[in-house]
């Protein structure tokens, strides 16, 4: 079975993307190219690769199998590059991170350092629910992944990095704002508007109130911190929330913490990967970047 790198790389971005058209703009290639390319790799293997089924296209079985393969000895070969880099004093390739929507708010500065200490380092940030992020990770999709609540069901590396801190929002003009240690009994009758189920804010959130005996009424499930926090800011009702979406200055967002007993939540922000992965020099640069930045990320925003 004969087929070339490159023929691997437009059949994964034919993979990543399920469209010639849109593979083609990624590769800076034609059309016509994919396709004769992906011809002659489904000839090579024997087997169909993908089929058109009106507008939409779909891998096959065997297509399946070949991603895995390919992922692996196009990502083995870039990790292989960046070693010799290494060996050679040079630090430079593609970083992938993933990370949880929540981290939007302290990610990007540490990425924004990281660069700026390495200008020849590209790198691929991927902003999913924790849903999108799990996914990638059981398929190894990219370096590294950063969320708050790492699966149990996956065999993972993992080490906290930065606190997460998930605290009880209201109006500013709330009856609570201003009230030292509220008890969380007399949240009964208030509504929240919680992150969507799943999430690691959400997963948290409902550990925390049912070792409390608390069942909070629920008015409102949204996917999206900004728009949790402009309807707690309209009346809607309270939420919790992670301490990092929330502005330097409350009043920014019309919001006040409530001094509720027993929060803030304590959680973590994780870097994790696959166990078993090996990092390629430019993860672990990063890696320990992380360690390095991470305590002043807090101080910065806020």
């Amino acid at each position: 079975m004969h087929a070339t790198f490159r023929q691997l790389q437009l059949f994964l971005a034919v993979a990543d993307h399920l469209s010639i058209t849109a593979a083609a703009r990624a590769c800076h290639v034609t059309q016509p190219t994919v396709s004769m390319q992906l011809r002659e790799l489904s000839e090579a293997v024997g087997l169909p690769l993908y089929e058109q089924v009106g507008k939409r296209l779909f891998l096959t079985a065997a297509g399946e199998a070949l991603v895995d393969t390919a992922r692996a000895m196009v990502d083995e070969w870039a990790a292989f590059g960046q070693r010799i880099d290494a060996m050679k004093g040079l630090t430079r390739g593609r970083l992938r991170v993933a990370v949880v929507s929540t981290a939007k708010y302290f990610v990007p500065r540490l990425l924004g350092s990281f660069c700026a200490s390495h200008p020849d380092i590209d790198v691929a940030l991927e902003i999913l629910n924790r849903d999108g992020v799990v996914a990638r990770l059981r398929e190894n999709r990219d370096d590294l992944y950063i969320m708050s609540m790492p699966p149990e069901h996956i065999d993972v590396e993992r080490h906290a990095f930065l606190a997460n801190p998930l605290v009880v929002i209201a109006p500013e003009r709330h009856r609570l704002a201003g009230r030292a240690a509220i008890r969380l009994d007399e949240l009964a009758e208030e509504r929240f508007i919680l992150r969507e189920r799943g999430s690691g804010t959400r997963l948290a959130c409902t550990a925390h109130f049912a070792e409390q005996g608390f069942d909070p009424r629920v008015r409102l499930e949204l996917g999206s911190n900004e728009a949790i926090k402009q309807a707690v800011a309209g009346g809607l009702g309270l939420a919790v929330i992670s301490r990092h979406a929330l502005a330097a200055h409350l009043a920014d967002d019309q919001l006040a913490i409530l001094d509720v007993v027993g929060f803030p939540i304590v959680s973590n922000w994780w870097t994790l990967y696959p166990r078993g992965k090996r990092l390629s020099p430019v993860t672990r640069v990063f890696l320990e970047h992380i360690e390095q930045t991470a305590s002043g990320v807090r101080e910065a925003g806020h």
